[in-house]
């Protein structure tokens, strides 16, 4: 009785969710960062990162030539998975540090619960072990968190030599092996590699998208200020605004500003602004505004504000680092962030699905019978309860494998938020699948919060819940919104 009904409320993949309100006629000034933001790359990308960071292994760090068998695999990680530096394990943790049991791994393969439980003594990861502020592990902390898409080819690599190391019984130090993966990523931005590749093949890695410049050209009719703050360089981003937006791209942002170094960038007092030339040369003048039309590089935010005025939650930023990007914008500086998710419109399409909602609806089903029925002590109440606590277990697995097979949702363990949705829950007023969503709402709309029931207010709210009273973003809210 219940699929049907929640069948005919199909969540909408296009829409905008809302962690925190905000009305769209306060914004006069919208930001973006650029990669995943206002341009996304082709599945081609991940690719080449692997290979270029595997190659510089071998060739830089010594590392076996063998290596290079392991080719990378799109479909292995998924982001804000944990990575703890001295086990060399890869793990999903949800928002109160405990680890999914099943989801934890070592090279390619999954390590059974009761190592894990061993390990941890237990499945909590402790505050003092967690990554520090912008997911890094420093200053004692032993985990890792992955929040950059870039980062979805490392964790690949990462597990990829843990994996030849283990099946080869080489002795290595994990420390070692995961500061060289870092190194290589990082190097094969650094050193050019990823941005002439693309530079070179466009058409290959860019994928266009006419709605980027719809989104943008909207904003300039209704007399917005733009500005571009981004990490990439100045060529770069001039050749992919050129073919995603066109030639006069730069008209329609009042600032841009290229390697910016994010998150430095916000926190940074010392670095001053440079302005680029045509040619991408670094000019010498000392800075005094910010003018339209021109590439400006490096600066800091305290002097971006000094400059432009732009203070306060007037200005909405996005991007789909939620720690480079958004953290510091809106527990520093007032202003509203959004996050591009881009994992939510896949995520949104497989909830869709009629098997999903079926395999959901039965497994809250087990859960409440479950709960209800645990009071009955005799022998067969309890051999029927542990058949459905057997179910359950299965029907959690078959849930996790509609979305990622090692990890599952990006946004859920079994039952609590991960740990990923807790920081985008904290530090994105709202979050969408693509800047394309903007299209679908008017310039004034506001977005509400969905008032959700907490667990105490559970019994009185959860019948008015099922008969859809408080609603979310549905497939055919889509006409009304616009």
């Amino acid at each position: 009785e219940l699929v049907p009904s929640i069948m005919s409320n199909m969540l909408n993949p296009d829409a905008i969710f809302s962690n925190n309100e905000m009305s769209l006629s306060d914004i006069e000034i919208y930001g973006f960062d650029y990669d995943y933001t206002l341009v996304f790359y082709s599945k081609h990308l991940h690719t080449l990162i692997f290979n270029a960071a595997r190659d510089l292994l071998i060739n830089e760090h010594r590392y076996p030539a063998e290596i290079r068998k392991y080719d990378y695999d799109p479909s292995f990680a998924i982001r804000g998975l944990h990575y703890d530096v001295h086990r060399a394990l890869l793990m999903k943790i949800d928002a109160f540090h405990y680890i999914q049991l099943g989801t934890v791994y070592r090279g390619l393969s999954v390590v059974p619960d009761e190592e894990v439980i061993a390990m941890y003594d237990g499945s909590h990861v402790p505050l003092e072990q967690m990554s520090d502020f912008y997911g890094k592990s420093s200053q004692g902390n032993t985990m890792k968190q992955f929040m950059d898409i870039f980062s979805l080819p490392e964790m690949t690599l990462l597990s990829c030599v843990n994996e030849y190391f283990l099946k080869n019984n080489i002795d290595y130090e994990p420390v070692h092996l995961y500061k060289d993966v870092k190194d290589s990523i990082r190097d094969v931005h650094i050193k050019g590699i990823m941005y002439r590749a693309i530079e070179a093949d466009i058409e290959k890695y860019i994928c266009y998208a006419e709605q980027t410049r719809a989104v943008l050209a909207k904003l300039a009719d209704h007399g917005k200020k733009m500005f571009l703050i981004t990490n990439s360089p100045s060529s770069f981003v001039d050749k992919g605004m050129k073919f995603i937006v066109g030639k006069d791209w730069r008209d329609l942002f009042d600032v841009v500003i290229v390697q910016a170094d994010k998150p430095n960038f916000f926190n940074d007092k010392r670095r001053p602004f440079r302005k680029v030339n045509e040619r991408g040369v670094l000019l010498w003048d000392k800075i005094h505004k910010l003018q339209k039309g021109q590439i400006y590089k490096q600066g800091n935010l305290y002097e971006f504000l000094k400059l432009t005025g732009w203070r306060g939650s007037k200005v909405l930023y996005f991007g789909d680092h939620i720690y480079s990007d958004l953290a510091d914008l809106t527990l520093k500086h007032g202003w509203r962030t959004g996050a591009i998710i881009p994992e939510l419109r896949s995520e949104i399409k497989i909830m869709n699905t009629e098997k999903y909602i079926q395999t959901m609806t039965w497994l809250q089903t087990l859960t409440g019978l479950l709960e209800h029925m645990q009071v009955h002590r005799d022998p067969d109440s309890q051999m029927i309860l542990e058949e459905w606590k057997k179910e359950r277990k299965e029907m959690r697995e078959m849930n996790r494998n509609f979305f990622n097979a090692q990890f599952g949702s990006l946004f859920r363990t079994d039952e609590n938020p991960t740990y990923f949705l807790r920081r985008l829950s904290r530090f994105a007023d709202i979050y969408m699948a693509s800047l394309s969503c903007l299209l679908n709402y008017e310039p004034d709309y506001t977005f509400y919060p969905r008032r959700t029931p907490l667990q105490h207010e559970l019994p009185g709210w959860s019948d008015q819940l099922c008969t859809g009273t408080f609603r979310i973003p549905f497939l055919q809210d889509t006409a009304q919104i616009k």
